[in-house]
């Protein structure tokens, strides 16, 4: 009976639909493994297709192309260790998260995910059937179980496993990141470790998809909890784990236990991969944002230069008669500092051009926020005109507490492909600023040091849509508004509840209708990068047209 056994773990980024690029990873992968000496070389859950599919999985013919792609697999992985990877499974009318179980040229197993997650960004229940709590399955003379994900989050799986014969728990994942998610794995899985008496594998894949970016920070407990590996978060990485049995059962050998960054670096990686991966996966190398002069502005082309390098980021700077000199300073500032190009568009004859067309019908009125709009709207034309032209893909930069508040404009500032900062409330784009500004990591594609100007970061926000304009003259200062904001939607609070914390009443009621009524303009938006559990789209679905108000 062998007594040591080695795993492969691929914690890798797959593309979804790029069925033919993941299996060919999978393969550079087991024959990594292979070369190693492992005995089976594991991948994360639906690698396949890659994860989230959202409905097109439901489509028969992708899931049979899937299907197809995992029997592929197997027949060229036949000579070597056993091989791992999450993929769907088709039996008549019933659809499973499947994670295959690949050896000797065929499908040795199929361990299906028993429960569905329906919370958060998941509708599994609209996709899948749940399984059977599947057995473990045999690799050589270890016998292996795999709850699936979700699985791995309730008791009831992997207790059902180690009654029947499991010796190690491999536990394959598909969990996307937020804001200190690792902790929460970290409790479950040790958990699971401690009734089991198992060791524990947690696999987690890597990339950004969408609006949601997988983490990696894959990792091994051996029974009791103690940490035996901890892989890097954000990066593709290919770790060999060593098991040995001994009187008690198996046990991994210590291995490489990689640093866990706090809580804005995680936030600012997460930005940066998941812009780095909307463009790479959609076949976009280059991008264009209007380069105000603002804060918001400056983080984005931060991000974007960290993501793609600065050769490929443009600002536009679009001044009008209320744009500042102290703005255009700014701009310029933060260009030269990151390293990007910077383009000058004024915007005060196309202003003109459309002030004298609305002439007649905006006769005896006063200006207002209609006129406002025009310059904002203005600048939205002439990006994306830009971006029509060049094929730079455009951001936009709006962070959470605007998005939130609908203070900005539709089809003006709002207009682009995808918002980095989406998110990300203003009080943490300060901090995160003063973050970037002090830190430089190597995977990190913007230059080093101070990039984003002291004097964007000091002044007073504003739009500078007309004179002397300031974010505070229609809204609550920062701190209160995202304080406020924070309990309207992370905590989903009363205003009752937030009362007793201390705001004032008719403050908290006026940002409760100002959050209420934008939320027609952000089902239009942009999608951005998820950093919280409470982000405009998947995790937080209202109504567009909603009466209700909290009388509390």
């Amino acid at each position: 009976m062998a007594d040591r056994f080695r795993l492969t773990l691929a914690q890798l980024n797959a593309t979804v639909g790029a069925i033919a690029a993941n299996c060919d990873k999978a393969r550079a992968a087991w024959a990594e493994g292979r070369d190693a000496g492992a005995d089976l070389v594991a991948l994360p859950e639906m690698f396949v297709t890659g994860y989230q599919t959202q409905d097109l999985v439901m489509k028969p013919a992708f899931a049979e192309h899937a299907m197809q792609a995992a029997e592929q697999l197997a027949a060229d992985c036949a000579d070597g260790p056993a091989l791992a990877i999450g993929a769907p499974w088709r039996v008549e009318d019933r659809l499973y998260n499947a994670y295959w179980v690949l050896k000797g040229g065929r499908v040795i197993a199929r361990a299906l995910k028993h429960h569905l997650p329906n919370d958060d960004v998941f509708d599994e229940e609209r996709l899948f059937d749940h399984g059977p709590i599947s057995g473990p399955y045999a690799i050589g003379d270890v016998r292996i179980g795999s709850p699936v994900c979700e699985d791995g989050w309730y008791e009831d799986v992997a207790e059902t496993l180690a009654e029947t014969g499991a010796e190690i728990l491999l536990i394959p994942n598909g969990s996307p990141y937020r804001r200190r998610k690792l902790d929460l794995r970290m409790n479950h899985m040790v958990a699971r470790s401690v009734e089991t008496g198992l060791p524990v594998t947690y696999l987690n894949m890597v990339g950004g998809q969408d609006d949601q970016v997988f983490d990696g920070a894959s990792f091994v407990l051996n029974p009791g909890g103690q940490v035996a590996a901890m892989l890097p978060p954000f990066a593709e990485t290919v770790a060999h784990v060593d098991f040995a049995r001994g009187p008690e059962g198996w046990r991994a050998e210590p291995a490489t236990l990689a640093p866990q960054p706090d809580d804005w670096e995680q936030d600012y990686h997460a930005m940066v991969l998941a812009l780095r991966d909307y463009l790479g996966k959609s076949g976009i190398r280059r991008v264009l944002l209007g380069l105000s002069g603002g804060i918001d502005s400056a983080l984005v082309a931060a991000i974007a230069a960290d993501a793609i390098g600065p050769d490929n980021v443009r600002g536009v700077m679009l001044p009008s008669r209320f744009t500042s000199q102290g703005s255009l300073d700014d701009a310029a500032d933060v260009a030269g500092r990151l390293g990007i190009r910077l383009d000058t568009l004024p915007i005060g004859g196309p202003v003109a051009a459309v002030s004298a067309a609305l002439d007649p019908f905006f006769a005896g009125t006063e200006p207002g926020i209609a006129e406002e709009n025009i310059q904002s709207r203005l600048r939205g034309l002439l990006l994306m005109a830009l971006s029509n032209k060049t094929g730079e893909m455009l951001l936009t930069t709006g962070n959470k507490s605007e998005m939130a508040v609908g203070y900005a404009t539709i089809y003006g500032d709002m207009a682009g492909g995808y918002n980095p900062i989406k998110d990300l409330y203003k009080t943490r784009v300060f901090e995160t600023c003063r973050w970037r500004n002090i830190t430089h990591r190597d995977w990190m594609q913007g230059p080093p040091g101070e990039v984003i100007p002291p004097a964007i970061i000091d002044k007073p926000p504003s739009a500078e849509l007309r004179d002397n304009q300031k974010d505070e003259d229609s809204l609550p200062p920062y701190p209160v508004l995202d304080a406020i904001l924070e309990g309207l939607v992370e905590d989903e609070a009363s205003v009752a509840d937030l009362v007793l914390r201390g705001f004032d009443r008719a403050t908290v009621k006026k940002v409760e209708g100002l959050l209420y009524g934008a939320e027609w303009k952000r089902f239009q938006s942009a999608p951005g990068t998820r950093l919280t559990t409470r982000a405009f789209w998947l995790d937080r679905r209202y109504p567009i047209v909603n009466r209700w108000r909290d009388g509390s």
